[in-house]
């Protein structure tokens, strides 16, 4: 007969949490990563940060920021062999930062 000792919870601190939790997204970290690196499940990091939106201790988010973007009319006069390519709406892509990608067509208006 084999005797297996009691396998105890760990127990985090309030710093250790919050450390835990202000991890996620810094270099652009996604919070699976930042789970398997402090060894715990996904669901337990967003269960503390929750927990501590409710009682007001994490930081604000940074307020999202935009930027007008101008795109002139093309300065070649087109040969008849491109006004239908140019008429055809195409796909414009942004690429921004940690990866994310804003994608839409050339007839996209513009909203005051």
């Amino acid at each position: 007969m084999e005797i297996l000792d009691r396998v105890r919870r760990r127990r985090w601190t309030r710093a250790e949490k919050l450390e835990i939790v202000a991890a996620v997204g810094v270099n652009g970290e996604p919070l699976s990563r930042v789970a398997q690196r402090y060894d715990v499940t996904r669901s337990q990091i967003y269960q503390w940060r929750h927990e501590f939106k409710k009682r007001g201790m994490l930081p604000a988010l940074p307020a999202p920021t935009s930027s007008q973007v101008d795109i002139g009319s093309p300065s070649f006069k087109a040969e008849p062999a491109f006004e239908n390519w140019l008429a055809s709406p195409s796909i414009v892509e942004l690429c921004l930062l940690q990866g994310s990608r804003l994608r839409f067509d050339s007839s996209s208006k513009a909203r005051p």
